[in-house]
């Protein structure tokens, strides 16, 4: 249930059809739409595909059921199977049950890609062991991979709250598991930040308590809620409470990371904490550090055209995560920020912004939302780098957004595309977007 535009199901669908399974695709979007994944697809030509609706045979008819993790729990057709005792599991919980080796799972509102893969990258250079990385991060195989990986393997995965609710259903956590930080996110589907919390939370809830092989848990000091859930948790036998902060990163460690912020600091922390909770020195993470690379669409400097730096932080789908852009300089900053409505307030950000940016330019569904909250700020703020209140515009399109951010800049600016909000009312996903931007801004400079 749920193949998803850009391959979210195919693994699944291939496990099923390699295991022998009649398998059925059903999902809401036409095959048009979900080409690239059926593409993938074809070596199985038996799959049947029920596309643009979802029918209500396909769910009496079943006997395993696997769900998108972007399909809510109260799906009025999962509602149904329950009522008629259908197995319903998902890719996540599947690949719990059957993984031999030890998985670090990492989970939180900003920063857990970057910190998985930097975590990822630390333990692949300093360790002999087989490190796998996947989960949320990207479409990276999960279940067509299970007979590869062998119990002496690390497996490093970012987990969305989507699918820590699926592992809750079964009562599964990784063994080492850590919160990056929380903030208020995906309120469409949760309501409040109090239930968003709850489901990152089973991340810790349902870590297997052991004396012998105990649960590790790790909490970044410098985030509130994750400090309030390190006090919860470090009482508990069977379990490893660990707090780590961006502080904690030594100068020569910082000299060899490249990337800007805070925030990449505390991903630096967190990654370092793990690496060195299984045996990895120090000196090793220096040498293998500079090595890194920032991730697509996180942060990711695009070109410097007539001395103005332009930067891709597409995954930047919080007010927070734009927050934190906007501390990585000290530069001059114009904004394109907009997208989707999840139902996130923007007080803080519209304050961050009349203080430090000197334009915001502005799209999609929230871009007035946004454009009221600068404006309440905007009043009282002088922008640290003029005498000027922060410039407001409104673009129709990425495009235009990115024609008149081009207008107004000068050298010694930084152009940062960091939305605060989801893809969805204009583009695909975040990566379509980010690749978009990257497009229009390379012919800036043909």
């Amino acid at each position: 249930m749920g193949l998803g535009r850009f391959g979210g199901g195919v693994d699944t669908a291939k496990f099923a059809c390699q295991a022998g399974a009649k398998v059925t695709i059903t999902d809401l979007a036409l095959r048009e739409q979900l080409s690239d994944s059926i593409s993938q697809l074809e070596e199985f030509p038996d799959i049947e595909y029920h596309l643009g609706s979802h029918q209500s045979a396909d769910f009496e008819q079943a006997d395993i059921i696997i769900v998108n993790p972007a399909v809510p729990s109260d799906n009025e057709y999962l509602k149904a199977a329950r009522r008629s005792n259908k197995f319903i599991t998902s890719q996540i919980s599947i690949f719990f049950e059957l993984c031999p080796a030890t998985i670090i799972g990492i989970t939180g509102a900003n920063g857990k890609s970057t910190t998985s893969a930097l975590t990822a990258h630390l333990l692949r250079s300093s360790s002999d062991r087989h490190i796998w990385l996947s989960g949320n991060i990207g479409n990276e195989p999960l279940l067509t991979v299970i007979e590869e990986i062998k119990p002496d393997d690390l497996v490093v995965l970012e987990l969305s709250s989507f699918q820590i609710e699926q592992l809750a259903q079964i009562q599964k956590a990784p063994q080492v598991a850590l919160l990056t930080n929380l903030t208020p996110n995906h309120l469409d589907r949760y309501g409040t930040f109090i239930d968003y919390c709850n489901a990152k939370e089973g991340i810790f809830k349902f870590q297997k308590m052991d004396r012998n092989n105990p649960a590790v848990s790790l909490f970044n000091a410098d985030d509130e809620i994750s400090a309030k859930w390190f006090k919860k948790y470090r009482s508990d036998v069977g379990r490893v409470c660990i707090k780590f902060s961006a502080d904690d990163v030594s100068e020569e460690i910082r000299k060899r990371f490249g990337l800007p912020g805070r925030a990449n600091l505390s991903n630096l922390a967190a990654a370092v904490t793990i690496a060195r909770h299984f045996g990895i020195k120090d000196e090793q993470v220096k040498k293998c550090l500079s090595k890194f690379k920032a991730l697509p669409h996180r942060l990711e400097l695009v070109a410097e055209i007539g001395g103005v730096k332009w930067y891709n932080d597409s995954k930047a789908t919080t007010p927070l995560s734009v927050i934190t852009a906007i501390e990585a300089f000290e530069q001059p900053i114009i904004i394109i920020a907009g997208g989707y409505d999840k139902g996130i307030a923007f007080d803080e950000l519209g304050k961050k912004i009349a203080k430090r940016a000197k334009a915001a330019i502005l799209i999609g569904q929230t871009a007035k939302k946004i454009a009221e909250a600068i404006e309440k700020k905007s009043a009282t703020e002088v922008t640290e780098n003029s005498e000027e209140l922060v410039k407001i515009k409104f673009a129709g399109s990425l495009a235009e957004a990115v024609k008149l951010a081009n207008r107004l800049s000068k050298s010694g600016d930084v152009v940062l595309l960091s939305p605060a909000c989801a893809s969805y009312d204009m583009f695909d996903n975040f990566e379509h977007r980010g690749r978009e931007f990257i497009k229009l801004v390379w012919g800036l400079s043909g």
